[in-house]
């Protein structure tokens, strides 16, 4: 097969680096891609004439913006095989209202909420709130559109600036207020071809910038992934309560879903409940998920696509894998990009992937030109080991002002009393 794959991030490059392995893979080309995507097949321009001419069999949307914006549906009217929901089933991320109401609809468990159109209103729902509480603007904010008020100055502030547009911009013109849930946050991902649900390993995201979940939140500082992250039967209460009334319902509606459902979960001491649905694979679980994957990818990817996602295409090995995000000067307010990197083939010497998010190729080297640059991964035969190989990796690299998480699965080690 001829695959292409939509996107320029590190999510994209783990996707071209996994899929490049299969071996029902001839050719892999990236659209637009970026410095890492080019060493594992093509990079290609985005004009649509450009990507028909390559005539290839089959399509993979890796970010949201895309599948909000109907590419599936244009793709589909062309009798293209591509593998993503369309833009009606892409509203679980595309708004955050619609993705509440839909829960509220379907009895999968939340927390309790409120919509506010205007700052006036978010003030009166604020009165209904205690501290902490959730402040989420509406639309896509490359995950930099959730604030965790600690305080009512905070509250008062954050409502303000997404209603000004400071913020997020539009994305923040309607906002959902949400109860803080406590307890441990899990990324479940799984694939539907519109029927069946076929679940990916558990991962878990590290949103905020700094060691100890600090700061402010990221499109995300690091993962890992750990068959042990949940049990069996949590995983059966996720897809018994959460998965399947997302994919019944959405049939339901006349809406199929078809994709990667992402569903961000808070374990809390009542079960798991949805923080937030994306409809795509998550960056930087993707990193880690893909790295223990131990089958052809692509022909299960192929077979979801055409509308039989079978769970027997699909195989994980049992080694635990991280992902560090290393990151741009000033992330993620205002990064500085344009630092030269080094080390990069020494991190891989190491036996590292170094996937590449915010990158760009120029006369004096690879460079930054992004606030997520790099997303160093690697395995291990326990999570002890595989933190341990991951940081071994990335001492090796180096640009101007680059900062990470030193943290990165340390609540396995914790869970697991693994050292």
């Amino acid at each position: 097969m001829k695959i292409l794959i939509i996107g320029s991030g590190g999510r994209e490059h783990a996707l071209a680096w996994q899929l490049k392995r299969c071996a029902s893979v001839s050719e892999v080309i990236i659209a637009p891609g970026n410095p890492g995507t080019a060493r594992v097949g093509r990079n290609n321009p985005t004009d649509p004439p450009s990507l028909i001419a390559n005539k290839v069999d089959l399509t993979i949307v890796g970010p949201e913006a895309p599948l909000v914006d109907g590419l599936v549906d244009r793709f589909r009217a062309k009798g293209f095989l591509i593998f993503g929901p369309t833009r009606a089933a892409s509203q679980l991320e595309g708004s955050k209202i619609f993705a509440k109401s839909f829960m509220a609809r379907h009895g999968i468990p939340t927390a309790r909420y409120e919509v506010a159109y205007s700052l006036g209103e978010a003030r009166a729902a604020l009165k209904h709130f205690s501290l902490p509480v959730v402040l989420k603007a509406d639309g896509l904010a490359a995950g930099k559109g959730v604030v965790v008020a600690a305080s009512a100055r905070e509250a008062e502030s954050t409502v303000t600036s997404l209603f000004d547009g400071t913020l997020v911009g539009e994305a923040g013109s309607k906002v959902v207020i949400e109860e803080f849930l406590a307890g441990e946050e899990v990324s479940f991902i799984a694939v539907s071809d519109g029927r069946n649900i076929v679940p990916l390993e558990p991962s878990q995201d590290h949103k905020a910038v700094f060691d100890g979940d600090q700061g402010p939140n990221t499109g995300g500082m690091g993962a890992y992934s750990d068959s042990r992250i949940l049990t069996g039967q949590q995983r059966q209460e996720i897809l018994d309560t959460v998965m399947r009334p997302v994919i019944d319902g959405m049939a339901a509606s006349g809406t199929p879903f078809a994709g990667f459902l992402y569903a961000g979960l808070m374990m809390t001491a009542a079960g798991p409940k949805v923080l937030e649905f994306n409809v795509r694979l998550g960056d930087p679980e993707t990193q880690c998920l893909l790295h223990r994957l131990d089958c052809d990818f692509a022909a299960f990817l192929y077979e979801a696509a055409r509308g039989h996602a079978d769970e027997k295409l699909l195989r994980f090995r049992a080694d635990p894998s991280v992902c560090v995000v290393m990151a741009s000067p000033g992330y993620p307010a205002k990064p500085r990009t344009g630092q030269v990197i080094e080390g990069i083939e020494a991190a891989e010497a190491n036996g590292a992937t170094v996937f590449h998010a915010g990158t760009r190729a120029t006369p004096e080297g690879i460079v930054t030109a992004g606030g997520r640059v790099l997303g160093v991964t690697h395995s291990g035969a326990s999570l002890a080991a595989a933190i341990h190989n991951t940081y071994e990796a990335v001492k090796k690299i180096r640009f101007e002002g680059m900062h990470y998480r030193s943290d990165i699965g340390r609540k396995g080690l914790s869970r697991y009393n693994e050292h």
